[in-house]
């Protein structure tokens, strides 16, 4: 049995993708010669997948029949780990399947505005929808910047919507009267997570999201027609940007008003954010990692082509506001490696480890009582274990290594070696 093996993972084709080479996701599929892959310079490559998840499962390199990774942690359930398989059991762990997708995102178009179920509405939804919602699971997620990375996440501080409401008129006309009052009212509350509060916020986003297209378009239009005039007061400097790039590529939609009622980040490499159930969100633009609970159930409510589901959006989410700082996620040393920082979410299917091993370097990452997918995002190295067992890695390679397993990884002499490495214990 093989504890460290290298993967075969699968990429994605959306059309929010970044076009050819300068998708990270076809970088790496480039770079290691994913098999079966041929560069499309045109083409839009949004997604890598790295992990069990039935819609598009990973595969083990080396196998002459490139078994689906599922299938061999199936019959080598030690690799998992008697505590993971235990503790996910009901995620399917028992039949090989990791309670964690891990994948690599390239946007270049914004994504929808979303929101993900908590377990108990996901059941809901795949009973009900089983061809729109895949799988009964929820899908808490943490996406942590490869590059420069913008998005869209959790509900603005109560003021700060208010102050919109007041000075950006095409937004306040979207929202019925007494909603504008009762949501005024409460802004200025010490308790912005209050039943009146999150009714308040809860009865102003179903108005925008709701709204008549005859009533939205043409005050989107005066809107964006105001921005570009260079008309804009000293309250919207920080959204005229994101209100004309929304609208260049999704132009008319109701979504682009998301940018009066949701925080707006710009992210520097290696800084990460969590979002929980019921968290609204967008990413704009930039390439992460992400990684989520093993599900692929999304709710959409805008700037998308697909299926909006906007009843299910609203009814679905915590209506919680808060400054964006909210959803940082905090890195800390990990064990005591001095070039690996650990990103750890509050929740127990997932967390991440960030490698940056300066040329030449060596680092010991001790034994993680369960499974991991690591990915090379940057340069060449190798990584060992056991008493002599060894693979050499470049830019692009996905590995699997098993529970229980200490491995020793070392920079080549030119350059960095980075790495990400997604795991789960049962803690």
């Amino acid at each position: 049995m093989t504890v460290v093996f290298k993967l075969i993972p699968t990429t994605q084709k959306y059309d929010w993708g970044k076009i050819g080479l300068s998708s990270k996701v076809a970088e790496y599929a480039a770079s290691c010669k994913l098999p079966g892959f041929t560069l499309d310079e045109k083409a839009p490559y949004a997604e890598l997948w790295m992990g069990t998840h039935h819609t598009s499962p990973s595969r083990l390199l080396d196998s002459p029949s490139q078994e689906k990774l599922s299938d061999y942690l199936a019959a080598h359930p030690e690799l998992i780990g008697k505590r993971v398989i235990e503790r996910f059991r009901s995620e399917g762990a028992a039949e090989g399947n990791l309670p964690f997708l891990f994948k690599v995102l390239a946007i270049g178009k914004a994504l929808s505005i979303q929101t993900h179920p908590d377990k108990e509405m996901a059941q809901r939804l795949h009973k009900e929808r089983p061809d729109v919602y895949k799988d009964a699971n929820h899908k808490p997620e943490m996406a942590l910047a490869l590059t420069p990375f913008q998005a869209m996440c959790g509900f603005l501080p109560l003021p700060r919507i208010a102050d919109y409401i007041v000075d950006t008129p095409e937004f306040a006309a979207l929202i019925p009267q007494a909603i504008r009052e009762q949501f005024l009212s409460v802004a200025s509350s010490d308790d912005p997570t209050g039943p009146l509060e999150k009714k308040a916020l809860k009865d102003l986003f179903t108005a925008v999201m709701t709204a008549q297209e005859s009533v939205f378009e043409p005050e989107l239009e005066r809107l964006v027609g105001r921005y570009e005039n260079g008309d804009s007061k000293a309250s919207e400097k920080e959204v005229v940007d994101l209100v004309l790039r929304l609208h260049s590529q999704f132009p008319g939609d109701i979504g682009v008003f998301c940018a009066f009622i949701l925080n707006h980040l710009v992210m520097e490499p290696g800084e990460a954010i969590f979002l929980a159930a019921g968290e609204p969100h967008a990413y704009v633009s930039g390439d992460i990692v992400e990684c989520m609970a093993t599900s692929d159930n999304v709710i959409r409510a805008g700037l998308t082509p697909k299926l909006r589901d906007v009843p299910n959006l609203v009814a679905g989410l915590t209506y919680n506001s808060a400054q964006s700082s909210k959803h940082l996620v905090q890195p800390r040393t990990f064990d005591s490696a001095t070039h690996s920082i650990l990103y750890d979410p509050p929740i127990p299917e997932f967390s991440v480890v960030r490698v940056a091993l300066p040329a030449g370097e060596t680092e010991v990452h001790p034994p993680i009582d369960g499974p991991s997918i690591a990915i090379v995002t940057a340069g060449k190295g190798s990584i060992a274990w056991g008493s002599s067992e060894k693979l050499e890695l470049s830019e692009g390679d996905v590995l699997f290594v098993g529970a229980g397993h200490e491995v020793r990884l070392a920079a080549g002499g030119e350059g960095e070696l980075a790495i990400h490495r997604a795991f789960v214990e049962a803690r």
